[in-house]
C-alpha cells in the first residue's frame, strides 16, 4: 500500500531496500512524509528521474517501522530535519542528506557519487 502520494517506486520493507540497492548500481532513497520539507524532494527526485537513468529514484515512509533502516543508519545521526535522503553506490552508503533540498544540491551529489 503506498502511503506517499508520488510517481516515484517506494519501498514498504526493508528487505525490499536492501535488495534493491544490491541490484541496482546507483540509488537514491527520500524517506519522508508529506509535508513541506519533503514533497519538493519528491518533485525534484521526479524530475531528474526522467534525465538520470543510471540511478533509480525512490521512496519510503519516514514513520513506518521498515524505515528504521534509513533512520538508524550511522550516516543519518544527528539529523533533525525531514526528509532524511540516502544515496546508495554498489550497495553501500554513498551520502546521507537531511531536511529540504533544492536542484542544485542534489544534482552536486548525484554528479559527485553517480557521474554527471
Amino acid at each position: 500500500m503506498k502511503m506517499l502520494s508520488t510517481s516515484l517506486h517506494e519501498f514498504e520493507t526493508a528487505a525490499e531496500l536492501e535488495k534493491y540497492i544490491i541490484e541496482n548500481e546507483n540509488v537514491m532513497v527520500c524517506g519522508g512524509r508529506m509535508g513541506p520539507m519533503c514533497i519538493p524532494v519528491y518533485d525534484l527526485m521526479e524530475e531528474l528521474e526522467e534525465d538520470r537513468s543510471n540511478i533509480k529514484f525512490a521512496v519510503m515512509a519516514f514513520d513506518s517501522p521498515e524505515a528504521g533502516i534509513i533512520r538508524n543508519d550511522p550516516a543519518c545521526r544527528g539529523f533533525m530535519g525531514l526528509p532524511f535522503t540516502m544515496y546508495y553506490k554498489n550497495g553501500k552508503v554513498a551520502h546521507a542528506t537531511s531536511s529540504i533540498q533544492n536542484m542544485q544540491q542534489v544534482t552536486t551529489v548525484l554528479d559527485e557519487h553517480f557521474g554527471a
